[in-house]
Parts: C-alpha cells; sequence; structure tokens
C-alpha cells in the first residue's frame, strides 16, 4: 500500500496586524476541521527562514498568505507558483517575505509542489487580532479551497 505523502498546510502572518494575519487566522479555522494523517497545519506566524526546513520536509505545500495589491480586498486567488518570479512581490509584511524564503529553498534543493492562497488586503493595521468584516468572510472560501486542492492532488 502506497503511504500518501505528507503535506503541510502553512498560513503566514502576523496576528497582532489585522487583516495581515490572515493566513494565522486561517490556520485556527482549519483546526476545526477533520484531515487525512499525513496532513499537518501550521501557523509560521511572521515566517522567518525557520520555515525553510518544510520546503524540503514535504510535497506539496499549501501556503496561506495575505497580499497587498490592485485587487479587491478580500479577493481570494489560487496560485501555483513553480519559481520565486511567480509569487506576487508584495505578499505580507514579514521581516523575511515569503518570497525571500521561496527564492532561499530554491538555492538549496529543488522546490515542492506549492499551492499559494493569497488574500488580498488594503492596510495593515498594527496592534489589532481581529480581521475586517472583508476579511473575515473570506476564511470560508479559504477552508474550501484547501479542501479541494487536498480532493484533487
Amino acid at each position: 500500500m502506497n503511504t500518501p505523502k505528507q503535506t503541510l498546510i502553512l498560513g503566514i502572518g502576523n496576528y497582532l496586524m489585522g487583516d495581515e494575519g490572515v493566513g494565522v487566522h486561517a490556520i485556527e479555522a482549519l483546526l476545526k476541521e477533520q484531515f487525512p494523517e499525513h496532513v499537518r497545519l501550521v501557523d509560521g506566524g511572521t515566517g522567518g527562514f525557520h520555515l525553510l526546513s518544510f520546503f524540503h520536509e514535504y510535497d506539496p505545500l499549501i501556503l496561506i498568505d495575505a497580499t497587498m495589491d490592485d485587487h479587491p480586498i478580500g479577493t481570494v486567488r489560487l496560485i501555483q507558483p513553480r519559481f520565486a518570479s511567480d509569487f506576487p512581490r508584495t505578499l505580507s509584511a514579514h521581516d523575511i517575505g515569503l518570497r525571500d524564503l521561496i527564492e532561499t529553498a530554491i538555492l538549496s534543493a529543488p522546490l515542492p509542489k506549492i499551492y499559494l492562497i493569497v488574500i488580498s488586503i488594503h492596510e495593515i493595521r498594527s496592534m489589532v487580532t481581529d480581521l475586517s468584516l472583508e476579511i473575515e468572510q473570506t476564511i470560508p472560501k479559504i477552508v474550501q479551497i484547501v479542501k479541494e486542492i487536498l480532493e484533487n492532488k
């Protein structure tokens, strides 16, 4: 019997910066769901190079992060990037952004299959732990996209 590959669902964001923490809020919602044993959920917080090992330990990775772009607030998009240049330039406001992390991961090994769920936000509010209504309403859609990815991978 084939053992399924280990899958990681990684939510990234700063919980203390309002909508910028949507990835972390999504993980909180996903923890209430049932997933197979080969699926691990991780609150990646504000990222950083300590997340680098995940890019070598898991395949596929489902990443959830906020982006500041020209899309309307609350737009949820699924991107399947293959190269660092495929990642949106304006992902999150972390010290070490997701794009920086990807560029570093590429230097040491081929990237695993990545599904990137990005949520368009328009502002970062400091020292606020709740999401705006528009972003809060994206959580069920994010959960549904994750379930669809897992069913179809």
